[in-house]
């Protein structure tokens, strides 16, 4: 039985935290999406592909973190010192062919980049590593080889995972939000919320989110979804992104999204260009999910 739960609506309450995003600038998200934002598909437009993998590499490692890029598909992969049982927070970095990605995926790296400097500088010794997975329009090919096969290796295990896809698109205004595909649930008609959609055995971390949203983000709309384990094999809207191999391998993972084109008009267009994303919106996203962090990881 699925769980639709708004976060005006939830019933806990976290704690508020003395937490929160240094610095982060609707200007700073901007400037990151504006970067990220050339057409990048892994086979079609290797080089760009490459060059935007490099350049979030050493994002990470400017702010301080142990930087992987593995395997032929080039996963780039950001450790905390010493990682053992690490939250994750992961977005895919590449695009389909011929679109600038600012919010496929371009919204979700920045965000995730905010949170990584955040949690450097605020939180160094908290167990968080992030990865920015490619190939994710070619069926999550990165994020299934993250999980089969560097986690498979790795010396650290991953407790749950953050997965953000496309996190900053959003409006006002009425008949702008339509329901996913074959998905029986009632949605506002204003795509201003942001969309969480997890598991049973991820449905714990959403509850948490969902409280964290409720208790300091009380204006910032956030609606959760909780599947019956499985449900992804027979809804394939529910398994079109990088948490699907977390879920598969029992890994808890609450993915973060707009709703994609069920809200974006420009999705996998040329037309998905950084003018057309709302800051504001992707700045409190990011906050949150900072928040989230500090709040399961803080010492």
């Amino acid at each position: 039985m699925m769980r639709l739960i708004h976060s005006s609506e939830y019933k806990g309450i976290a704690p508020k935290l003395d937490f929160s995003l240094p610095d982060l600038s609707e200007s700073r998200l901007r400037d990151w999406v504006r970067a990220l934002s050339v057409p990048r598909d892994y086979r079609a437009e290797t080089v760009t592909n490459e060059n935007i993998g490099s350049w979030i590499a050493k994002q990470f490692e400017d702010f301080g973190y142990h930087v992987k890029i593995k395997g032929p598909l080039r996963n780039i992969i950001a450790l905390p010192k010493e990682p053992e049982n690490v939250v994750l927070v992961g977005a895919h970095y590449d695009s389909v062919p011929q679109s600038p990605g600012a919010d496929d995926n371009g919204s979700a790296v920045a965000a995730m980049l905010a949170c990584a400097q955040g949690i450097a500088t605020s939180l160094p010794q908290a167990q968080v590593a992030f990865v920015a997975f490619n190939c994710e329009e070619t069926g999550y090919e990165g994020s299934r080889n993250f999980v089969e096969e560097f986690l498979e290796q790795a010396a650290f295990k991953v407790r749950h995972a953050h997965i953000l896809e496309m996190v900053g698109y959003a409006s006002d205004q009425p008949g702008t939000q339509r329901i996913p595909t074959a998905l029986p649930i009632n949605l506002p008609s204003a795509g201003n919320f942001l969309g969480l959609l997890s598991d049973q055995r991820s449905g714990g971390l959403m509850d948490g989110i969902l409280a964290q949203a409720r208790s300091e983000f009380a204006d910032f709309p956030v609606i959760g979804l909780e599947v019956p384990t499985g449900m992804e094999k027979c809804l394939p809207v529910l398994a079109r992104s990088d948490h699907v191999p977390f879920w598969e391998h029992g890994i808890p993972a609450v993915m973060w999204t707009d709703t994609a084109e069920f809200r974006n008009p420009n999705y996998h267009q040329p037309s998905d260009t950084p003018e057309t994303l709302n800051y504001p919106f992707l700045r409190t996203t990011a906050q949150l999910l900072f928040t989230v962090l500090a709040n399961t990881t803080a010492p």
